[in-house]
């Protein structure tokens, strides 16, 4: 007999589950609205393909995201969060309920929805980089860097993420090549000005990177080095260090939003300031998907509580208006 798709009811519907999305479930649970978290495609958000974690307060030593994000979906649970393992592939958030619908066939209605579907970093799709993703492959200084305190790293990119990488990451390690395919940055002038000013980077220019090359010879393959090419003469070389850092940008998770919340010209959410507020009222967003700027995991869940908390605001507000409209 074929499943029969059913419809959820719901206070408070979280789209995500992520660091940002479990916490507004956590602080969302707490306050008695029961929430429903969407798990979508990555249930954990990014910390599911992140090893080694040590930036995350309340550990004295690393721990792994993914048991980082188990922790926070069970806690979620525990204080009475469902999570249901679906996608949602439509939304209509121009009257409310808001009304999603999930690639299951089921249909969400909700007073309220916290956006919480992240970014994802975008990457090169060259031989070995996804092989070696968290082991000398990253696509976070902030996150990983530490890691490469005195060792030699490449920072792949010409913006503004990869300037600032190189930037971050020329005071850890010891020393940092930033690879560009062009003879020129596209990062704001005065980072390049500190970036040249920095003994201990270098920038090879007119260099496409082929692939990232792999020891194998430890327990688990790690980076070694990469496979370039000049890009104008095609002269093939070689580069030996020990971790890369894909900087060509982030994606936000953001398509099916697009016409029904505002939005700037890179695709981010946008909230009003100081909130987790968007352009519709009920409507709030947490996480990588308004946050260009950090994505880290501490200041998305900081912005999941953001959200949780606006949330319940604007449910008591519009619990107060019907009230005082039936009496």
């Amino acid at each position: 007999m074929p499943d029969v798709a059913e419809t959820h009811r719901t206070r408070l519907l979280i789209i995500g589950a992520g660091p940002a999305g479990y916490t507004a479930a956590i602080y969302a649970a707490r306050a008695g609205l029961a929430p429903l978290v969407v798990a979508g495609l990555q249930p954990g958000g990014q910390l599911t393909i992140t090893t080694d974690v040590e930036n995350y307060p309340g550990f004295a030593e690393a721990i792994q995201g993914p048991w980082l994000m188990d922790q926070m979906q069970k806690q979620a649970e525990h204080v009475g969060t469902k999570v249901i393992y679906d996608i949602v592939t439509g939304i209509d958030l121009s009257r409310r309920p808001f009304r999603a619908t999930g690639d299951s066939g089921d249909v969400y209605e909700a007073e309220s929805v916290v956006i919480a579907t992240g970014a994802q970093a975008r990457w090169l799709g060259i031989p070995g980089e996804k092989e070696l993703g968290g082991f000398g492959v990253s696509a976070c200084a902030t996150c990983d860097g530490f890691f490469y305190r005195g060792k030699d790293v490449a920072v792949i990119g010409g913006g503004n993420s990869a300037t600032e990488e190189a930037l971050y990451l020329s005071n850890l390690a010891r020393h940092v090549t930033l690879i560009h395919r062009r003879d020129s940055l596209r990062s704001e002038r005065i980072l390049q000005q500190r970036l040249f000013a920095k003994p201990n980077v270098t920038v090879m220019w007119d260099t496409v990177v082929d692939a990232v090359l792999a020891d194998p010879s430890g327990r688990v393959p790690v980076a070694r080095g990469l496979a370039l090419r000049h890009a104008r003469t095609g002269e093939p070389s070689e580069l030996k260090v020990d971790g890369v850092f894909v900087a060509i940008g982030h994606a936000p998770a953001t398509a099916l939003f697009q016409g029904q919340v505002e939005m700037d010209a890179e695709g981010y959410i946008v909230t009003r300031a100081g909130t987790a507020r968007t352009s519709v009222p009920g409507v709030f967003a947490a996480g990588d998907v308004q946050d260009k700027v950090y994505r880290q995991a501490v200041t998305a869940a900081g912005t999941g509580c953001m959200a949780a908390l606006e949330a319940e605001k604007f449910l008591d507000a519009a619990d107060a208006e019907t009230e005082q409209a039936a009496a």
